[in-house]
């Protein structure tokens, strides 16, 4: 009788103890040091995915702007006017074209020309630009690669903390059961878990996307010396 009796209760324990992780429970039952990292870590991963989708967004359509200007720019008659109407638009060309003529007007104004020192402050500008250009996009990357290196790290400082505390309640229970102890290296686990969770989304958009900033700026520098070349001929005449 008293057999069966335990082997019941037996049952109606394995019964109601959890048959999965839940990470709200985790959080909950975990120390405060422990939280305080895992809720920045939650809240740097919101952020990350935040840079993700807006990134993605704003370069396609930056390309987009950016591949019609070039192409309406070769094709126009009147540089002049054709930069008056498009030169204030949020297009990196325009910007790269604007700081171009601008220096080629400085260096045209006088009575004399200095056609070589024309051509390597034109080179200059148009060079200046196209960085200035990448920098602006590439901007908010730094992000994403601070996320990917440091967020692994902090996920174990939570990590060793968590054990550190679950020692600790062994120690002040004087019990070392794998019951005692399990909880809090859960807890303590999941801390590394949500730190990997935020870095591997990081380090892959941080790479992917410096990779299309690189593109774009390649691009830019192939405009801006077709464009240099264009002013170039021009000295010439």
């Amino acid at each position: 009788m008293m057999i069966t009796v335990l082997a019941a209760a037996s049952a109606g324990a394995a019964a109601g103890a959890p048959t999965r992780l839940n990470p709200l429970e985790l959080f909950l039952h975990a120390d405060i040091v422990v939280q305080v990292v895992m809720a920045g870590l939650v809240l740097a991963s919101v952020w990350v995915w935040t840079i993700i989708v807006g990134f993605s967004l704003k370069m396609g359509s930056v390309s987009r702007r950016n591949d019609r200007y070039e192409e309406e720019f070769w094709a126009a008659r009147d540089v002049d006017a054709f930069q008056k109407e498009q030169g204030k638009k949020d297009i990196p060309s325009a910007r790269v074209v604007s700081a171009g003529l601008a220096e080629w007007r400085r260096s045209t104004a006088g009575k004399s020309i200095d056609r070589e020192g024309t051509r390597q402050r034109l080179n200059s500008a148009l060079e200046g630009a196209v960085v200035a250009e990448s920098d602006r996009l590439a901007n908010r990357l730094n992000f994403l690669a601070t996320v990917g290196a440091v967020a692994p790290f902090v996920g174990l400082f939570g990590t060793v903390w968590g054990i550190m505390d679950s020692f600790f309640n062994i120690g002040a229970q004087q019990n070392s059961s794998l019951a005692v102890v399990a909880p809090g290296i859960s807890e303590a686990l999941f801390a590394t878990a949500i730190g990997l969770f935020a870095a591997i989304p990081s380090v892959i958009a941080y790479n992917r996307f410096s990779h299309r900033v690189n593109r774009f700026e390649g691009k830019l520098f192939r405009f801006a010396d077709r464009f240099h070349a264009t002013l170039s001929r021009e000295l010439e005449q």
